[in-house]
């Protein structure tokens, strides 16, 4: 019989991603904060929430973004605003991608403003209006340099005006994304084609309370000036960098919302010579002592962070050892006082040098989609 120390917190599984609300709630005023600051007028706060919130839980972390302010939300699908609606999250959503013609409908049945940017989709709002006698809420989405979705510049003025004169649209919104805000050079092409088409018709896009926006995470700490009526927060929310460059004096104090934590469940002797895992990339220089933990890379820890990362156990630093497999982890804990059940937090303390960051930067890739993965198959738990 194991003696666990501490509180089970998932009698099924011994490993863990944990959110932390309170971390969320910082993050959210220190964003506001800045963004006083910066502007005379703060813009509004849409949060996007997309991929089930990044991978943090878009249902539980929505009504403490709603409790800070969060006046709108952003998903990447239909089926996402629904989820958030059929719980009973009442504000404005906008399908940042696009949305297939036929499910316009759900769209409108739901209260859920699709972006649109083609012809196909105003033939498809006027049908359901004569049918339904109902509006799609709609944001025009521009392109103007991401070349994924939306209008091109060069039809833009023309585009924009037909959905003004469209007596079958809720026009809600007009919107671009940058493709990177880092480099002032396509930034600049691209914030100056968007301002071409919205800054002739922002009287106008004003009176009939059509929202502006354009920045992101990046771009509100960067082009504060261009935040129009609302910014898009998406990963900086969560408290991760948002820039490939280690330049973090502009951001305010962030901290991480995300953690993964894990039990131990086996704890042996490893004895000099032999090796540990598949194909016994370590071998152990002298006898030391290894604690598993329940958790690998079919629940989002890459297989390539392998004999790369550390952990933090009982106040100490540990490292880990051997390959990650599919479901379970080694960890040299030969200088820790530990026991089968103590909790191995390979993620979410602040002064760990291993984070999302820093993993995202040993695997070539984006802290986005570690996040994302994370969510695999691990239970979630929520903690203030």
């Amino acid at each position: 019989m194991y003696n666990y120390r501490g509180t089970l917190i998932n009698k099924n599984r011994d490993a863990w991603v944990e959110i932390n609300l309170a971390n969320l709630e910082n993050n959210l005023t220190e964003i506001k904060n800045y963004l006083k600051e910066h502007n005379i007028n703060p813009p509004e706060i849409f949060a996007v929430i997309k991929a089930d919130g990044y991978g943090h839980g878009s249902l539980m972390c929505a009504p403490t973004l709603i409790a800070c302010g969060v006046s709108y939300f952003g998903v990447a699908s239909i089926d996402e605003g629904i989820e958030l609606r059929e719980n009973k999250i009442d504000k404005p959503i906008l399908v940042l991608g696009a949305s297939p013609l036929w499910a316009f409908e759900n769209a409108i049945n739901y209260d859920i403003a699709v972006s649109v940017f083609s012809d196909e989709h105003l033939e498809m709002a006027e049908q359901l209006y004569k049918r339904l006698n109902k509006k799609v809420k709609a944001h025009i989405k521009l392109d103007t340099g991401m070349n994924r979705i939306g209008v091109g510049i060069d039809r833009a003025k023309e585009f924009v005006s037909k959905v003004l004169n469209a007596d079958f649209i809720d026009l809600k919104g007009i919107f671009t994304h940058f493709a990177d805000v880092e480099n002032n050079k396509i930034f600049q092409r691209q914030i100056n084609e968007f301002q071409q088409i919205v800054e002739p018709i922002k009287e106008q896009l004003k009176q009939r309370n059509v929202k502006i926006h354009c920045l992101n995470s990046p771009g509100m700490f960067d082009y504060p000036q261009f935040s129009y009526d609302m910014v898009r927060m998406g990963i900086i929310m969560w408290g991760l960098t948002p820039f490939s460059r280690d330049d973090k004096k502009i951001m305010p104090k962030m901290l991480p919302v995300m953690g993964l934590k894990a039990r131990i469940t086996n704890i042996h002797t490893l004895k000099k010579g032999d090796g540990i895992s598949y194909g016994h990339t370590f071998v152990a220089p002298s006898d030391i002592k290894v604690a598993t933990i329940p958790v690998g890379y079919a629940d989002g820890v890459a297989r390539k962070l392998s004999g790369n990362i550390s952990a933090y156990l009982n106040g100490k630093m540990i490292k880990q050892i051997g390959r990650i497999t599919m479901d379970q982890i080694m960890f040299d804990v030969s200088d820790v006082d530990c026991m089968v059940g103590d909790v191995i937090t390979l993620i979410g303390k602040e002064n760990h040098t291993d984070n999302i960051d820093t993993w995202a930067q040993k695997l070539n890739t984006i802290n986005y989609e570690l996040t994302c993965r994370l969510k695999m198959r691990l239970p979630r738990i929520y903690v203030r």
